[in-house]
Order: C-alpha cells, then sequence, then structure tokens
C-alpha cells in the first residue's frame, strides 16, 4: 500500500513540475516570437520597399526605351572599374612571373658561374690568363 501511495505522489509530482514548466517555456517563447517578429518586421522593412516605389520603379523605364544618361553614365563607370580591376590584376600577375623569372635566372646564372669557375681552378696551370687554350705544352 506504501508503494502506491508513492507512486501517486511522484506522479502528481511529476504533473505539477510539468505544468510549471510548460508555462515557464510558453512564456519565454511567448517574449522570443514578439521579438522575432519584431526583428522579422525590421527585415521586410529593409528588403521590400513601398508599393507607390515599387510601381515607379517600374514605370522608370520599359524594355525598349531608350536608357537615360544616368544609366548610360553607371554603365559606363561599372565597366570602367572592372576594366580597371582586371588591368591591376593583370599587371600584378605579370609583375609576380617578370619577378619569378628573373629569380630563375639569376639562380641559374650563379650555378654557371660556379660551375665554369671550378672548371678553371680544375684546368689552371697557374699561367695568365688561365684559359685552356693558353696552355704551352712541350
Amino acid at each position: 500500500m506504501a508503494w502506491r501511495q508513492l507512486f501517486l505522489i511522484s506522479c502528481l509530482s511529476a504533473v505539477v513540475l510539468l505544468s510549471i514548466l510548460r508555462e515557464g517555456t510558453a512564456v519565454a517563447v511567448g517574449t522570443r516570437r514578439l521579438a522575432g517578429q519584431e526583428v522579422q518586421e525590421g527585415v521586410e522593412g529593409k528588403i521590400f520597399m513601398q508599393e507607390s516605389d515599387a510601381l515607379n520603379f517600374l514605370k522608370k523605364r520599359g524594355k525598349r526605351s531608350p536608357k537615360s544618361r544616368e544609366e548610360v553614365n553607371a554603365e559606363n563607370r561599372q565597366k570602367l572599374q572592372t576594366d580597371e580591376l582586371r588591368r591591376e590584376h593583370y599587371e600584378e600577375q605579370r609583375n609576380e612571373f617578370e619577378n619569378f623569372v628573373e629569380e630563375q635566372n639569376d639562380e641559374q646564372e650563379e650555378r654557371s658561374r660556379e660551375a665554369i669557375e671550378q672548371w678553371r681552378q680544375w684546368h689552371s696551370d697557374g699561367l695568365y690568363p688561365p684559359y685552356l687554350y693558353n696552355r704551352h705544352h712541350i
């Protein structure tokens, strides 16, 4: 009999505890939901424009009507900016490659100079100039 009472008391306390927790989460979620709605309205205000502004935007120019001077100037500025960026990029790439080639050539010249110097030291007979063709064989 005692275990039944213990079981009923534990179930009743679990129900009370769950109901209290459910109310607490509902309050917390409710405030988050309200704050989320405010944030979402702010984002919608940034993304979407007023209907009158949208209609004016769409009425601004038809598909086949000529572009205004401002539109042409804006497009030309964008093209010039992209051309300048492309030019800078290619110039930077060219400079890097030229530096790389110059370093490679310098290293090759250094190696060949060292090899020539070693060959001259090996074949030197103490005469001046110390070249092979200047040797005097008896």
